[in-house]
C-alpha cells in the first residue's frame, strides 16, 4: 500500500507562484508520479506526470511552460512548482501514484486518473484576479 500526502496548497494573487509537495509512504514502488486538479463542477484533469526512473515528464497543454514537476526518489517525494498562476487554475490539486512496473502506459495514458491506483487526500489552490 502507499500513502500519499500533499501539502503547500493555498491562496495567491494571479501572477503568484506556489509549490506543493507530495511525500509516499510504505514500501511499494512507484512507476509514475503525477499531479491532478479538479475544479468545482468539472473533470479531474492531470496536470503533470513523472517517471520516477527515467524523469521522463509529460505537462497537459494548459500549465505547459508555467509548471515544473520534479521528484527526490530518495525521499519518495514529488513537487509542482506552480508559477505565474491564473485564476483558471483554482481547483483542488491531488498527487498521484502509478505502481505497475509490468506494463507500459501509453503516452496518451499518463494524464488519465485511471491509470493511477494511489491518491492523495488534495489540497486547495486559489487563485483571485
Amino acid at each position: 500500500q502507499v500513502q500519499l500526502v500533499e501539502s503547500g496548497g493555498g491562496s495567491v494573487q494571479a501572477g503568484g507562484s506556489l509549490r506543493l509537495s507530495c511525500a509516499a509512504s510504505g514500501s511499494t514502488y512507484i512507476v509514475h508520479m503525477a499531479w491532478f486538479r479538479q475544479a468545482p463542477g468539472k473533470e479531474r484533469d492531470g496536470v503533470a506526470v513523472i517517471h520516477a526512473a527515467s524523469g521522463n515528464i509529460h505537462y497537459s497543454d494548459s500549465v505547459k511552460g508555467r509548471f515544473t514537476i520534479s521528484r527526490d526518489n530518495a525521499k519518495k517525494t514529488w513537487y509542482l512548482e506552480m508559477n505565474s498562476l491564473k485564476p483558471e487554475d483554482t481547483a483542488v490539486y491531488y498527487c498521484a501514484a502509478d505502481p505497475q512496473v509490468a506494463r507500459v502506459v501509453p503516452e496518451a495514458a499518463l494524464l488519465t486518473p485511471a491509470t493511477y491506483y494511489f491518491w492523495g487526500q488534495g489540497t486547495q489552490v486559489t487563485v483571485s484576479s
